[in-house]
């Protein structure tokens, strides 16, 4: 029997890949985007004009469903405390009408400190900054409408997400820009904090693998480890390599400098806001998903890293 998908965040770098994943598994996938915004999508994806913030919209769009992708996201980090838990809400309201299982991108905002360095599904939530505490709202969200209704949740957290299609993240905007061959490399970590990263493919595969899958039970949690860089140098030297010159320089990231943009600039600002996550070793534990899949899907990181880069315009593209 075909399964319906419907993806809110399409255009993005966790939807478009959770949507391209779905498809290769024979899925019908459904993208809601604003007019003007079709265009972006991948192929065979069939758009449905709305707006997240449209609670009619994305009710219309995912009626007749089986999955909804809640992969959406004000950009930028701009508007996060008026827009993001009304989209939820939404979204919510959506898959409980429609019967649809809901699939959320989890993150590491919603931990604070207290649960540092190894960080399982069931440690509390404690958050430091807005963002986190958004967050962690959404996911209690989640669960109230999961344990007052028939909503089933699945929600699949990983660590700092790269690949192809990723360009709200910390690999394009902290460590090399984007359209051009870098010629300096930043490290926002402090030195020898690990930290760890997620590729988009990796995680795209891994919440179809589980969305196939029987549910335990209505509310359900994953961890991914994907990439840990235990030295906190493991990306910066994967990217040298990826570019074959160890003569391009690795430098700190100014941490002060984005303080500064800060002032004027909503990036810069909420950037600075999570750099308690770069001071300390943050890991999140996969061993549930271990005992579920039998093991996490997962691409070599020198391959990966060039990937990325390629798809950045970083590095030309490689014709076979």
């Amino acid at each position: 029997m075909t399964r319906t998908a419907l993806v809110l965040g399409a255009t993005g770098g966790i939807g478009g890949a959770v949507a391209n994943r779905l498809l290769q598994s024979g899925w019908t996938v459904r993208a809601l985007v604003r007019d003007g915004s079709a265009v972006r999508l991948p192929a065979r994806l069939l758009p449905v004009i709305g707006d997240a913030l449209d609670a009619r919209a994305v009710s219309g769009a995912a009626a007749g469903t089986d999955l909804l992708v809640h992969a959406v996201n004000p950009p930028g980090y701009r508007n996060w405390g008026r827009l993001v838990l009304p989209m939820l809400d939404n979204s919510i309201a959506a898959a409980e009408a429609s019967g649809a299982r809901l699939l959320l991108p989890g993150t590491v905002y919603n931990y604070g400190p207290d649960v540092f360095p190894t960080i399982d599904e069931t440690a509390p939530q404690h958050p430091r900054t807005r963002k986190g505490a958004i967050r962690a709202e959404m996911e209690r969200r989640l669960r109230a409408a999961t344990d007052t209704g028939d909503l089933r949740v699945l929600i699949v957290r990983a660590g700092d997400f790269f690949g192809p299609g990723a360009a709200n993240n910390w690999f394009s905007q902290g460590l090399v820009k984007p359209g051009a061959r870098p010629t300096i490399i930043y490290n926002p970590g402090a030195r020898g904090v690990g930290h760890q990263w997620a590729y988009l493919p990796d995680v795209a595969e891994t919440m179809v693998r589980l969305v196939e899958r029987d549910p335990v039970s209505a509310f359900e949690t994953f961890h991914m480890d994907g990439h840990w860089d235990a030295t906190g140098d493991m990306m910066t030297d994967a990217i040298v390599r990826a570019l074959g010159d160890p003569t391009v320089p690795v430098r700190r990231l100014p941490w002060w400098l984005l303080r500064i943009a800060g002032l004027f600039a909503t990036t810069s600002r909420e950037l600075v806001e999570m750099r308690y996550l770069w001071q300390a070793p943050v890991r999140l534990d996969n061993a549930r998903l271990l005992a579920t899949l039998g093991k996490e899907p997962h691409t070599y990181l020198d391959e990966a890293v060039r990937t990325t880069l390629t798809a950045m315009g970083c590095l030309p593209p490689v014709y076979c």
